[in-house]
């Protein structure tokens, strides 16, 4: 379907998130606990134990989507302002995918001359670490290179949340994702030097790449530049090759987060350069919407010849898309109540998207993508973003790296897997279900019911905090058979039959 412009504004109109009550609040008891003189208990409290603020307020699934407009999407600097729709909708991809709360926080005045000229660092590092206390996490969106490492890093240091900035790391991870099955399809284990092509040059020599070479505007990071900014002059190398056809030639892979064309109206990366590179290339062309070379030209370029092809485009095969990323990098930091997301979490993500891809595509998924033959291969190497089991292979893996590397303050994950699988699979609709509770699992604040004589191996039913269960607690339920009442997920209501 094609998009018009007047489709867009419609569908936009009224914006695209708003605030929704997880409690009842419908009398005068439910006011007072609500609000005076009941929250007064919660406040005295949180003075006592700061952990209290994970359990008693929305801090432990509500993440900031931190933004000061100078690098919207491929539009550029248009201001903080003009950027809201932008981070509106990175919210509802949180919830979405995720089943994790986002809320825009959009700053003005954060530039070195203003609401003008480039981010000032000290700034939006200040203006963020002000109101992260409500957060369990903070996204940075849109932010500006080289301003947005910086940003990033002591923000970082300074908080003791995750600091995530997407740009950089979350085309990082689905990058990988698909060079580590690149690797598994042919056996073997070039770059935009922006702030994406950095963050993936650190991630997949992070992950084991040896040989690399990086390119900007100039042509190779060699180490003979003086021009090198710290980020770039750490991946640096002595070697002959000083322009991008050079660094292709005999090159297993190429990936390129740059433009389709450069400032002069020349092809950043004209297809006959393909040619020159190693026996069954990879070729991740990312630029949006344009990418650097199209499939076809590779197609006309490679002709029998073996070779694998990414974009970040939706309608050609194997999209980098950062909607595979952040959604479940946060959701598996958010439930172990994370300090950071390291860099072990984040190739954890990448292997855990990877795993996915290498499993049978269900049905379901086919079918929300036309009844796509979506099967492990060079046309399948990353999953679709309707896969529900994104949140039981990435954010899993992202949660358990976290935990083994100690920067978890939950330690005990035995029951996650369970609680994951409930929250992906359990219908988002208002339905009333019968089932006779096998067992009963918690993980954290979060019970989980489970029927293990269902079809398909079995259901679990994920409760809300505050489910109705008319005295009975959720453990006394095992072996008894009930009615659930469901609505949003979760199960709100527990009738004993």
């Amino acid at each position: 379907m094609k998009l018009t412009p007047e489709m867009a504004l419609e569908y936009h109109l009224g914006g695209k998130i708003g605030l929704k009550l997880t409690k009842r609040l419908d009398d005068s008891q439910t006011l007072s606990l609500a609000y005076t003189p009941g929250v007064a208990e919660v406040c005295k409290a949180i003075v006592q134990d700061r952990n209290v603020l994970y359990s008693h307020t929305a801090k432990s699934n509500l993440v900031a989507v931190v933004s000061d407009g100078t690098a919207v999407l491929g539009l550029g600097d248009i201001g903080a302002a003009a950027g809201i729709p932008v981070m509106e909708g990175k919210c509802a991809l949180f919830r979405t995918f995720g089943e994790v709360d986002a809320w825009p926080v959009t700053f003005e005045n954060a530039r070195v001359n203003g609401n003008s000229g480039p981010t000032d660092v000290d700034k939006v590092v200040e203006f963020t670490a002000a109101i992260a206390n409500m957060y369990g996490g903070i996204n940075l969106e849109d932010i500006a290179a080289p301003a947005c490492f910086d940003v990033e890093d002591r923000l970082q240091e300074m908080l003791d949340i995750p600091v995530f900035h997407d740009d950089q790391w979350g085309t990082a991870v689905i990058t990988l994702a698909g060079v580590i099955n690149y690797c598994v399809i042919t056996g073997m284990a070039v770059n935009g030097a922006g702030a994406a092509g950095v963050r993936i040059a650190q991630m997949i020599m992070a992950a084991g790449v040896k040989d690399l070479l990086l390119i900007d505007t100039k042509g190779v990071c060699h180490s003979g530049r003086d021009d090198l900014n710290p980020f770039k002059r750490t991946y640096a190398v002595d070697t002959a090759a000083r322009t991008h056809r050079d660094a292709l030639a005999g090159a297993d892979l190429a990936i390129m987060v740059s433009n389709r064309f450069n400032r002069d109206g020349s092809r950043s990366c004209e297809p006959s350069w393909l040619k020159e590179m190693n026996h069954y290339p990879g070729i991740f062309s990312m630029a949006n919407p344009d990418p650097e070379i199209y499939p076809d030209e590779a197609r006309e370029v490679f002709g029998d010849k073996p070779y694998i092809m990414s974009t970040g485009r939706s309608d050609f095969p194997n999209q980098v898309n950062n909607v595979l990323g952040f959604p479940f990098i946060f959701r598996g930091a958010l439930d172990v109540r994370a300090k950071r997301i390291s860099m072990n979490m984040k190739i954890a993500a990448a292997e855990g998207l990877a795993r996915l891809a290498r499993e049978s595509v269900p049905d379901d998924v086919k079918r929300a993508y036309g009844g796509q033959e979506l099967e492990f291969g060079p046309g399948y190497i990353i999953p679709k973003p309707f896969d529900r089991r994104l949140l039981t292979f990435e954010a899993l893996a992202v949660a358990q790296a976290a935990v083994k590397d100690g920067d978890a303050r939950v330690s005990d994950i035995s029951n996650y897997p369970q609680y994951l699988a409930a929250l992906a699979f359990t219908p988002k609709i208002e339905f009333a279900a019968r089932a006779e509770i096998s067992k009963t699992v918690r993980f954290e604040d979060n019970w989980i019911l489970i029927d293990e004589k269902k079809r398909n191996g079995g259901c679990a039913y994920l409760c809300d905090a505050g489910v109705e269960t008319g005295g009975a607690s959720p453990d006394s339920l095992v072996g008894k058979r009930v009615e659930l009442a469901l609505n949003d997920g979760k199960v709100k209501k527990i009738d004993i039959l």
